[in-house]
Parts: structure tokens; C-alpha cells; sequence
């Protein structure tokens, strides 16, 4: 394939009570909500996009919570753990400030030169803080309830569990990535010129269950692309090898085309046009319920179905001020 991905553009992942997983993200990992919408096909649920100060691609962690959702189960077929870059010399006090909230955390330990800290949110979703070595150029959202000196930077990788590596290595492959090193049962791949935010990881798990994309486990993991013509070219060059793609879909703040990777997880590419300042400006992103032109006239009984969201004044600076 001539058309490469230069990295990470988001992960989906799905949640249960709304108001618990913005707290989780706002105030426990100092994230900002750059976007309070809903999705698009079951407007009654929130999408929230969680980020650095613009919701940059490559920052994003996002959600549908269902606030009844059942558990889900991580296994084969799915992305398994989603991690995040902090800056070298940071894991420490992440340590100390995730114990302080009440949340459990491994040992930390080591892996290629990075170190890692791996841990759950309030639904089970395996997350993990790693330092790259090399550092993180990124700048991460000043204005949020972690110092920024230990601010999360973005995304750092994902981990995709499979039953047998070499059809999904072969779409890696593909889709411009390259194979940087094995180590044991884990491979890793690396998109554009690599680093935090190009990395994902293929565990290879044959004896692991299935897993059940439900509460706590990743919906799909979605790749850049710079522009729509762009993705057009890859979705053609797709179809043309046999891959069942869907339609390029407006999303609002980007444009989507999915589709399945040989071991089954859901991937998904998505431009880094026209971001989320297209419909509010950059002080005021994640405040105020956005909908789409499509779903304006049914404003009134959306806003009526959705539980309210307090959220913490950091996330929008102004209101400080």
C-alpha cells in the first residue's frame, strides 16, 4: 500500500455511568474534555472526547458510556490496553498521586528502555503510563488537575490481543507500519517516523478467551490520515485488496472509514481535519452539548434523555479567570 499512517489518531473505548468516568479522566489523570456530543447512531449516549488542550490527533482517548452497560471481557479479537506518555522521571509521582485516589497499580517495570505503570479505571479499562526514554515532544493540557511538568503528553500505544500474529502483521505491514521488535509473545510496530503516539503492540494470547467489547474494553482504535482525499486513496487502495470497508462517514470533527483487522479488532481511519474547534472556540471546547446539523431539530428530547455532567472549572480556563 503507497498511503501510511503517521500514527494514533484516538481510541473508543466504552464505559458505564458518565458522571464516573469524567471524573476519572478530568480530575484523577488531568485530561480535558475537548467534546460533549453524543453518538451519532444512538444519540440518547454521550460521545466524550477526552485530550490535551485542543483534542490534537494523537491525544484522544474517547467514550460512549452506558451508564447500565454489562462488563466487558478482555481477550482475543480486541485492543486490550491502551497506554499513555508522561515524561521520563514522572512514573514515580504518578505512582504516589494514583495511590492517593484510590487507585491500584502494578509494580512499575521496564521494556525496550521505557518504563510503565499499568492500572484500571473505574469500568476495568486497562490503561497504562509509559516514559519514553527519548522524551515526548508533545505539550499536554496545562489547565487540568495534574501539574504539568507529569501532564500526560497524548498517546503513547495501543496493545492489540490476537490468536496468531502473521495476517495482522501482514495488514500492520500494509497500512505503512513497520515491525520494530519482539520481545517474547509481544511485537511491536511503529507508524510514521515512531515514538510515543506510532507505536501498537500485537500480543500473541492463543489460550486467551474472546473478548466482549462491553463496559471496560476498547471499541476500536482508529489511525490517521491527513486529509480526506487522503483517506479516499487508502479506503480504494483497501477495497482493492479485499478488505470490507465501510463508507467514509462525517463525524464532525474528522471523517471515519472502518473496518476489521485479520485478528478482530475494529480499526478505523480517521483525518486529522477539521478538529474540534470547528463548531466552538478553543476556551470553550467540552462545556456546552454539540450536536450535528442532522440531529439539531431533535435537540430538546436528546438534551432531556442525558443525565448532566458536572465538570470540574479547570476544564474551561476562562471561567477560572
Amino acid at each position: 500500500m503507497s498511503i501510511a499512517t503517521s500514527g494514533l489518531h484516538h481510541v473508543t473505548a466504552i464505559a458505564g455511568d458518565p458522571q464516573r468516568n469524567a471524573d476519572f479522566y478530568l480530575r484523577t489523570l488531568g485530561l480535558r474534555l475537548v467534546k460533549t456530543t453524543v453518538n451519532f447512531d444512538d444519540p440518547g449516549t454521550y460521545h466524550l472526547y477526552y485530550g490535551d488542550e485542543s483534542g490534537k490527533p494523537g491525544s484522544l482517548l474517547t467514550f460512549f458510556p452506558w451508564k447500565d452497560a454489562p462488563s466487558g471481557r478482555h481477550g482475543t479479537g480486541q485492543a486490550t490496553t491502551t497506554s499513555f506518555s508522561v515524561p521520563e522521571g514522572s512514573i514515580g509521582w504518578w505512582q504516589r498521586h494514583l495511590a492517593e485516589q484510590g487507585v491500584e497499580t502494578s509494580r512499575v517495570h521496564s521494556r525496550d528502555g521505557e518504563e510503565a505503570l499499568t492500572f484500571r479505571d473505574p469500568d476495568g479499562l486497562a490503561l497504562s503510563l509509559v516514559a519514553h526514554p527519548q522524551g515526548d515532544p508533545r505539550a499536554p493540557w496545562e489547565g487540568g488537575t495534574v501539574p504539568a511538568e507529569h501532564g500526560v503528553r497524548g498517546l503513547h500505544s495501543v496493545t492489540l490481543s490476537v490468536d496468531h500474529e502473521d495476517a495482522t502483521a501482514e495488514m500492520f505491514r500494509g497500512l505503512g507500519l513497520e515491525f520494530a521488535a519482539q520481545e517474547q509473545n509481544r511485537l511491536r510496530f511503529t507508524a510514521g517516523d515512531g515514538g510515543p503516539g506510532a507505536f501498537v503492540d500485537v500480543l500473541v494470547t492463543p489460550d486467551a478467551p474472546r473478548g466482549l467489547v462491553a463496559a471496560g474494553a476498547v471499541h476500536h482504535v482508529a489511525w490517521r490520515a491527513p486529509d480526506e482525499a487522503t483517506q479516499a486513496a487508502w479506503r480504494e487502495e483497501l477495497v482493492g485488496d479485499g478488505v470490507n470497508v465501510t463508507s467514509i462517514l462525517d463525524r464532525q470533527y474528522f471523517r471515519s472509514l472502518y473496518f476489521r483487522e485479520p485478528g478482530g479488532t475494529l480499526l478505523e481511519i480517521a483525518t486529522d481535519e477539521p478538529g474540534f474547534t470547528a463548531d466552538e472556540p478553543l476556551l470553550e471546547l467540552g462545556r456546552a452539548l454539540k450536536l450535528p446539523p442532522w440531529l439539531e431539530p431533535k435537540r430538546e428530547d436528546i438534551d432531556r434523555m442525558l443525565p448532566k455532567l458536572d465538570l470540574p472549572a479547570e476544564n474551561n480556563p476562562e471561567v477560572l479567570g
